[in-house]
């Protein structure tokens, strides 16, 4: 992560990160390659496998109001750009809480469409611990995009419209083309 990207939503500098080496020799963080299962369909699928794409992940909970209104917007941005191939979007549910069979009904009610999964606190705790613990707070809306490369770039926090997506995603997606 860079120092910008930490400053810009008012993370701290941190110890050195548990990492694996991914593209171009790049220190991507362990839970790249822990095994998830998206709600929707019940597949497996890892961060890993989306090497070379661009990743959105938004931390959320089915009860914060102000998750809602970013889903709706992340919703805006994939209209937007239809089903682009090179960007994926995964909503972690962060709440331990919650459940996947609630997080698939709250899905489906709302049309959000595309990959959900509620992490093992392992995940959890490796993101408080690398990017900060309101990565964990849903009301503070945070989202992180991972580009090709396995590079981590922590969004600011609050809601981000669907031109504010766009427009920081833009450059990842230019990378590959």
């Amino acid at each position: 992560i860079s120092k910008a990207a930490m400053e810009s939503t008012g993370m701290d500098m941190m110890d050195e990160p548990t990492a694996v080496v991914g593209l171009d020799d790049v220190m991507v963080p362990a839970y790249f390659d822990v095994s998830l299962t998206n709600v929707n369909t019940n597949e497996s699928f890892r961060i890993s496998d989306f090497t070379e794409k661009v990743v959105l992940v938004q931390n959320l909970a089915m009860w914060c109001p102000s998750c809602k209104k970013q889903q709706e917007q992340v919703k805006l941005l994939r209209e937007a750009l239809g089903m682009q191939s090179d960007l994926i979007l995964i909503g972690f549910d962060v709440d331990p809480n919650e459940n996947a069979e609630d997080l698939k009904k709250y899905t489906e009610i709302n049309g959000f469409d595309w990959l959900y999964a509620v992490p093992p606190q392992e995940v959890l705790n490796e993101i408080s611990n690398l990017y900060g613990a309101n990565f964990l707070n849903p009301p503070s809306t945070p989202i992180f995009v991972i580009d090709r490369k396995g590079n981590v770039h922590p969004m600011p926090f609050g809601i981000k419209s669907a031109d504010d997506l766009q427009n920081f995603i833009d450059p990842f997606l230019a990378e590959g083309m």
